[in-house]
């Protein structure tokens, strides 16, 4: 949120108008017929102290007139006033989006609950019959993008359950509410004005263009700012399909992994075992070294094969030193930057393997340990800060400052130094407080 938003005289006669037409009038007023300057930041917002304890209709008249503002951004964007009738005209508050993006999950899950749903037997088998299904698409988006085809059903599998249920959520409204609501006020009004663009090109109409209540969209649920710099049109139909062309689905999601750095021939990763005495502190994704430096240091895969070639290998454990060893290179990164999660990236990875007729994790999970809960992380962290073991803001989220934090710890007091928070090392530091 932008201080600005609630210092502009501008914005507070907007507000004000806002507030004194809903004590007068039980119904919302229409939208402002006069648009404002370009550029001018339309910001009564959902956060705004004025509107903390507004009504339902003022918050719905706020609304429109920041919907009026944005129009004028919009335009000088150069979106045609076509698209702005059609697209933001209609455009509803959705007030059931914001506790949805303001929600922070107590409890956490552990890497083997999330695969355990995530890579499941139905899934496995229901994604090897949707990839006999889209066999050509897929196969065609391979040989011009050089991501397998395995790898793009993963992807459709994780984001859509296959296309069964991408969401229903108009992508306009959803990202208008989140931008009004302020919380992530330029990302959303940026994606907002993407997704115009999207329209305003021909790709998809507005009533059509559904998808999460965050905006992401189709069936591989593309950002529309990603949409309109990685969609292809494989068709030929001389639009963007991501909603019922899977010759679109599928080239747009390999095109998106080639420009995020896939390379060709190359596997996302390998479970490997590491050698008695390794210094868990190594895995770590800022430690990258060839496949022959891993090998050289004992890291072996689990079968007694050679290493898969990569340049730039890393060691990932998921559960920390207990759990499951992989080596993972320069494309399991890529499935990083669609969606930055370890385990999200994992599942794809094991996902695909499963379907090309591969075999699953063979090592063990650690399952007698729980996940912590948020709270429980915010506290470990604020007992590593407490005993000098920086590991940065408190917030519950294990990042890397977190876990380079906990492995100071766990090596001090003669722990395998993994990053891996467990009850254990939470009562351990609660202990010694």
């Amino acid at each position: 949120m932008h201080p600005a938003s609630f210092t502009s005289p501008r914005i507070t006669r907007l507000l004000v108008t806002a507030l004194v037409a809903a004590a007068l009038s039980s119904c919302a007023s229409a939208p402002s017929s006069s648009p404002a300057a370009a550029g001018t930041r339309a910001a009564p917002t959902l956060q705004s102290p004025a509107l903390a304890g507004a009504d339902e209709a003022t918050r719905r008249q706020a609304f429109a007139r920041w919907l009026s503002e944005f129009r004028a951004t919009a335009r000088a964007s150069g979106i045609s006033e076509a698209t702005l009738r059609s697209a933001l005209d209609k455009a509803q508050y959705l007030p059931d989006i914001i506790p949805l993006d303001r929600a922070q999950p107590e409890f956490t899950r552990t890497p083997w609950a999330y695969l355990d749903n995530t890579v499941s037997p139905q899934r496995i088998a229901t994604g090897q019959e949707k990839l006999r299904d889209i066999r050509r698409e897929a196969d065609a988006a391979a040989v011009r993008y050089g991501v397998p085809a395995p790898v793009i059903v993963a992807i459709w599998g994780m984001e859509s359950n296959y296309g069964s249920n991408y969401g229903n959520t108009p992508t306009v409204d959803a990202l208008a509410t989140l931008a009004f609501d302020g919380r992530r006020e330029e990302w959303a009004r940026g994606e907002l004005l993407a997704a115009l663009k999207i329209i305003d090109k021909g790709d998809i109409d507005g009533a059509h263009m559904i998808g999460s209540w965050a905006g992401a969209m189709g069936q591989t649920q593309f950002m529309p700012s990603n949409f309109l710099a990685y969609a292809v049109d494989a068709d030929g139909d001389g639009r963007r399909d991501i909603w019922g062309s899977m010759a679109d689905v599928t080239a747009s999601t390999a095109n998106f992994l080639a420009r995020a750095g896939w390379q060709a021939g190359k596997p996302w990763g390998t479970e490997v075992q590491v050698p008695t005495g390794f210094d868990y502190a190594r895995a770590d994704p800022t430690v990258r070294q060839s496949a022959a430096q891993w090998a050289a240091e004992g890291v072996r895969t689990m079968d007694g094969q050679p290493l898969p070639d990569l340049a730039d290998g890393s060691i990932l454990l998921p559960a920390g030193a207990r759990g499951p060893a992989f080596l993972v290179g320069a494309n399991f990164r890529a499935i990083l930057r669609y969606n930055n999660s370890t385990s999200y990236a994992l599942a794809v990875g094991l996902l695909s393997q499963r379907l090309a007729g591969g075999s699953g994790v063979q090592a063990s999970w650690p399952r007698d340990l729980a996940a912590l809960t948020r709270s429980e992380l915010t506290e470990l962290q604020t007992l590593l800060n407490q005993r000098g073991f920086a590991s940065g803001t408190p917030d519950g989220v294990m990042g890397p400052a977190t876990r380079a934090g906990l492995r100071d710890y766990q090596r001090s007091v003669g722990l395998p130094a993994d990053g891996y928070p467990t009850a254990g090392v939470l009562q351990r530091l609660r202990e010694s407080r």
